[in-house]
């Protein structure tokens, strides 16, 4: 199994406010929803609860909650991300789509990582991604793209895969 990380970030490494997105750039869900379409998606009970439609179409949905009442009956329920990965691992690319947290306990064990940066800074976030060590990691791909109509910042897509040690 591939376990890949999608995530976009500011450029303080902001990731949300109060349980929201810091931005809406169309091109980043399209990119989003391209790469993960067909494939399980792993995330917090948090992140879950902030989708503004509930559970991700044309995908499996995976949340992780510490609350065993916790329950939805359109998604599967862990209380781990070890117990999620174990369950998944005979799938090819399984992707951690947040929050912070989860994006701190996958970290170790990803394969791959697709980050949009959103250049722009957004001093109201309160949840940020966890710090990188960048030597681990290889840029294995870059796409810049300007603000304009329907993206109100630049941003640009990078996609990294952990080196071999």
């Amino acid at each position: 199994m591939i376990l890949s990380i999608v995530v976009a970030v500011g450029e303080n490494n902001e990731i949300g406010c109060r349980n929201q997105l810091l931005w809406r750039l169309p091109a980043d869900l399209r990119r989003f929803k391209e790469l993960t379409a067909g494939h399980s998606v792993v995330m917090g009970r948090k992140t879950f609860e902030s989708l503004p439609n509930g559970p991700l179409p044309d995908r499996k949905n995976i949340i992780l909650s510490r609350n065993p009442d916790f329950t939805h009956e359109q998604c599967v329920i862990f209380s781990s991300l070890s117990d999620a990965l174990i369950k998944l691992s005979s799938e090819h690319e399984v992707y951690i789509i947040g929050g912070s947290q989860v994006y701190s306990q996958a970290l170790p064990y990803a394969d791959k990582l697709y980050m949009t940066r959103v250049h722009a800074n957004f001093p109201e976030a309160d949840v940020f991604f966890p710090t990188i060590l960048w030597m681990n990691w290889k840029k294995t791909n870059e796409i810049r793209h300007p603000a304009d109509e329907k993206n109100r910042y630049s941003f640009t897509f990078y996609e990294f895969e952990k080196k071999v040690m």
